[in-house]
């Protein structure tokens, strides 16, 4: 029953993206993005854990490229069905990865008690700070590993719903942000 609640809600989502244009995306990322940066967390933080975007997420590749030289930004890399982290140090370091996702080569960051920032992209959050992924667990195995950062859903205002189905092993988010404000 909660399977088919999830599918179906990906469903509407990624319907809902194909209302909007790219511009309007772009527009919507900006927004929220610029808001993330005044953050008091964000600010304070040191190491953090961004992600780079697919074309239907909140687009980060400019806020990554904007921060990395002043903070230590790691990107996730798909192996297998887990996500490893990786030093971020400009675009050269990109290659394509899994699902055609820009990923940064190098040596698998290990420290993860140092990650005190983590922006999580998300299919829908809701207001308890639930989050719904692409279900295929990446986030929900990662999460736990990272005992230090303070997490923070993004999604656009569309794909935020007052409650999602969540399953125990759900890792909650602390906030949630849409381009619009604070969610959650």
């Amino acid at each position: 029953m909660m399977k088919e609640q999830k599918k179906r809600l990906r469903k509407e989502i990624r319907e809902e993206k194909k209302r909007h244009s790219a511009d309007e995306l772009m527009a919507y990322s900006s927004a929220l993005l610029e808001q993330v940066e005044k953050h008091p967390r964000f600010i304070a933080s040191h190491t953090v854990l961004l992600y780079h975007s697919l074309c239907d997420e909140v687009q980060t590749h400019a806020f990554v490229e904007k921060w990395y030289k002043t903070k230590k930004v790691l990107l996730p890399v798909v192996r297998g069905d887990i996500l490893v982290l990786r030093h971020y140090t400009g675009k050269d370091c990109l290659k394509v990865g899994a699902f055609g996702i820009e990923e940064p080569e190098g040596e698998n960051f290990t420290r993860l008690h140092e990650i005190d920032f983590c922006l999580v992209p998300g299919m829908s959050f809701d207001r308890q700070g639930n989050r719904l992924g692409r279900g295929k667990g990446y986030y929900d195995k990662l999460l736990p590993q990272l005992p230090h950062a303070y997490n923070i859903g993004i999604c656009y205002r569309f794909q935020a719903h007052e409650e999602i189905p969540a399953e125990p092993f759900d890792r909650k988010m602390d906030e949630v942000w849409t381009e619009e404000g604070r969610w959650c």
